[in-house]
């Protein structure tokens, strides 16, 4: 690995280069495959994760002084 930053940066240009030369039909089948990666490492949540309700934190007074005002 290096550290030469002109290297890096002439890396990544060539990199960006050659996607950009490839065909739509290459340039989905990375997208596809890229999301089957994701769903792969993506935690598992359970069922009753998914389902649960989430409680709301008490309004602070300010915001409750405002809409007393406001009626």
């Amino acid at each position: 690995m290096t550290f030469d930053l002109v290297k890096i940066l002439q890396s990544k240009r060539e990199f960006r280069q050659r996607l950009a030369s490839r065909s739509i039909e290459e340039k989905l089948a990375m997208l596809d495959a890229l999301r089957e990666r994701a769903l792969a490492i993506r935690p598992a949540r359970s069922a009753a994760q998914s389902n649960s309700l989430h409680e709301r934190p008490p309004p602070c007074r300010a915001e409750k002084k405002i809409r007393d005002d406001n009626e």
